[in-house]
C-alpha cells in the first residue's frame, strides 16, 4: 500500500513524515501492510515479531522495505519490551494470538500472549514511555452471539471462547491504562479482514484465507450450514487507512471502536465471488463440525459509524475488487506463502 492509495481527505504524510513508530506483530498480515505504509509516508519504523511458526509471521511479508525499516525478531512477553518501547511517538500494538481453534486447545499460551504480554507493552510504556500513543488491534469476536444488528459499540460483550475472552481483556488493559495513566490508548475492532500477505498455510485463523487458498490450488470448498449465514469483510487498506487515521487523532483516546464492511455477505456469496474471480475451485455444501459448531455465533457485522464520526473512516474497497487484488497477489508469490 502506498501514500497514494489513502483516503485523500487527511494528510497522513505530513503527520507521520519522520515520526518514530513501532509496529508490533509487524511481520504478520495487517501489522506488514501497516508497517509498509507508514515507511511510504516516511515514517521512521521498528517492525517487532516473535516469528511464532504457524501465527502468519513472515519476511516476505516486508519484502523491499528491508533497508526502509528496522526489524527485530524478539517475543513481547520478554523483558526486552522495555527498551523497544522507548522514544517511539506511536505504537500500533498488533501483536496477539488469533486463532480461535487454538485458543480451545491451548488456553494458557493465548492468556500469556493477548492478556500478559499486552500488560507488558503497557508497563513499559508506562515505565519508559508515557507520552507515546497506543493503537490496539481488537476484535467483533468479543461480542459473542449478536442480541442485535448491526453490531455498535454499546453492545455487550460475551466472548464465545478464549481468545475473544483474552482479547477482551487485552483491549480494557488499554483502555484502563488510558483511562488511569494517562497513556493515549484506544482500540479498533477488526471483523474479517483479507487481502495480500494474510495467513493462508491453515486454516486456524481465517477461514477466508483457507478458502483463497483452496480456490487457487481449484479445490473444492466446503460451506457449513446453509451459507446463509451473514458476515461483513474489509479490506487489508482500509483496515491500514483506519489505523493511521486512529494514530493521528486524540478524540479516539480512551474509546473502543469498530471497523465494520461495506454491507453483510452470505458465505454462499462470498466464496461464489471468490470462485468466480479466481477462475477456479468449486464449493459445495456441508454440515458444521461440531467442534465449529459449539463457537459459532450466527449473522454478525458491525457498524462503522463511530469510525466515520471520529475518524473520517469508512470502508471503500469493495469484496469482488478486493478478492481479485488478493488472489493476484498470491499467484504471483505462491511460493512464499503455500
Amino acid at each position: 500500500m502506498t501514500a497514494t492509495a489513502l483516503a485523500a481527505d487527511v494528510d497522513l504524510a505530513a503527520y507521520y513524515a519522520g515520526r518514530s513508530v513501532l509496529v508490533t506483530g509487524g511481520l504478520g498480515f495487517v501489522g506488514s501492510n501497516l508497517a509498509r505504509a507508514l515507511a511510504d509516508l516516511g515514517a521512521w519504523v521498528v517492525v517487532v515479531d516473535s516469528l511464532i511458526p504457524d501465527y502468519g509471521g513472515c519476511l516476505f511479508n516486508l519484502d523491499g522495505y528491508e533497508d526502509r525499516l528496522k526489524i527485530n525478531i524478539a517475543d513481547v512477553r520478554g523483558h526486552g519490551i522495555e527498551y523497544l518501547v522507548r522514544g517511539h511517538d506511536i505504537i500500533f500494538n498488533l501483536a496477539g494470538q488469533v486463532s480461535h481453534i487454538n485458543s480451545m486447545r491451548d488456553p494458557f499460551t493465548d492468556l500469556d500472549i493477548n492478556c500478559r504480554a499486552q500488560l507488558s507493552i503497557l508497563e513499559a510504556c508506562r515505565e519508559g514511555n508515557p507520552q507515546t500513543k497506543v493503537v490496539f488491534a481488537g476484535t467483533r469476536q468479543i461480542y459473542g452471539a449478536p442480541q442485535y444488528l448491526p453490531l455498535d459499540e454499546r453492545h455487550p460483550v460475551h466472548p464465545a471462547d478464549v481468545n475473544g475472552i483474552n482479547k477482551m481483556a487485552g483491549e480494557w488493559y488499554h483502555i484502563l491504562y488510558n483511562n488511569v495513566y494517562g497513556i493515549r490508548a484506544c482500540s479498533l475492532r477488526l471483523t474479517n479482514t483479507y487481502g495480500p500477505r494474510m495467513l493462508v498455510r491453515h486454516s486456524r485463523q481465517t477461514a477466508l484465507g483457507w478458502f483463497i487458498r483452496q480456490a487457487l490450488d481449484n479445490e473444492e470448498i466446503e460451506i457449513w450450514g446453509d451459507g446463509r449465514q451473514l458476515r461483513d469483510y474489509t479490506y487489508v487498506d482500509d483496515v491500514v487507512d483506519a489505523f493511521l487515521r486512529a494514530g493521528m487523532t486524540e478524540a479516539v483516546n480512551g474509546k473502543v471502536i469498530n471497523l465494520g464492511g461495506r454491507a453483510p455477505v452470505s458465505h454462499l456469496e462470498l466464496i461464489s465471488s471468490l470462485v468466480e474471480v479466481a477462475g477456479s475451485g468449486s464449493y459445495r455444501l456441508v454440515p458444521f463440525p461440531p467442534e465449529r459448531k459449539v463457537i459459532d455465533i450466527g449473522d454478525a457485522y458491525s457498524s462503522f459509524a463511530l469510525a466515520a464520526e471520529l475518524l473520517g473512516w469508512e470502508p471503500k474497497v469493495s469484496l469482488r475488487q478486493g478478492l481479485a487484488e488478493t488472489t493476484a497477489f498470491y499467484r504471483r508469490h505462491k511460493e512464499h506463502y503455500w
